[in-house]
């Protein structure tokens, strides 16, 4: 685990049900972003990119499974993949402790080294253009009472100091439909997200600036 006095949250992301954080040691994350204007930073509230950035950004991709059994459970299936990460000599990805378990690294590239430490995903020399993925069970499915249910997430943020800089997320949900029903989706679709429903699932895909919250509610047919 890397010393408390080393780490700044560079990259931050987090779900009200399912946090987890990714940081950065300090040394070397300002000269990471150079390849990004200072000028671009937002730095005020959650704007949507109609048009994406020019150079790859980072993409986080959430894949959730409701099964039958996780409305009396709360827990889902999680798969997670993030796509071109910022080089960075350290990071860590943690979740929050009690709402995750049998936290695996599926697969990672041009990355030196992935391990898990506990509640944590540990990342050491992280190159341009990483690619990493990682699957477990989260407490996400919040029985709100009468039969409703609700699904968090965010906010997501790409992060440094007091500026946020733009970010690629995908969240897909899959769940069952003889236990399921779908009401509400928030936000709603505008340029910069898109959303696709079909009959047992459920796919958001957002650019933007700033910090992302989502909420899907489902209620019993």
């Amino acid at each position: 685990m890397l010393p408390p006095n080393r780490i700044l949250t560079f990259l931050f992301w987090h779900s009200l049900l399912l946090p987890a954080a990714l940081s950065v040691s300090l040394a070397h994350a300002a000269a990471d972003l150079s390849f990004e204007s200072a000028d671009a930073v937002n730095e005020g509230q959650l704007h949507f990119l109609e048009t994406p950035p020019a150079k790859p950004i980072h993409h986080h991709q959430n894949r959730i499974r409701i099964e039958t059994d996780s409305l009396a459970s709360g827990w889902v299936g999680l798969s997670q993949c993030h796509d071109h990460l910022d080089a960075v000599p350290r990071a860590q990805i943690t979740f929050r402790e009690g709402f995750v378990r049998d936290l695996k690294v599926d697969a990672s590239t041009r990355i030196e080294q992935a391990w898990i430490e506990g509640t944590s995903v540990q990342l050491r020399n992280v190159e341009p253009g990483a690619r990493l993925c990682l699957s477990a069970q989260t407490r996400a499915l919040r029985n709100t009472g009468n039969g409703y249910f609700n699904l968090t997430n965010g906010p997501y943020m790409r992060k440094f100091l007091d500026g946020y800089y733009p970010m690629r997320v995908t969240l897909e949900i899959n769940y069952p439909l003889q236990a399921l029903r779908l009401i509400d989706v928030s936000p709603q679709p505008q340029p910069g997200l898109s959303l696709i429903e079909q009959p047992g699932r459920i796919q958001l895909d957002a650019v933007f600036e700033g910090e992302l919250q989502t909420l899907i509610q489902f209620e019993k047919p």
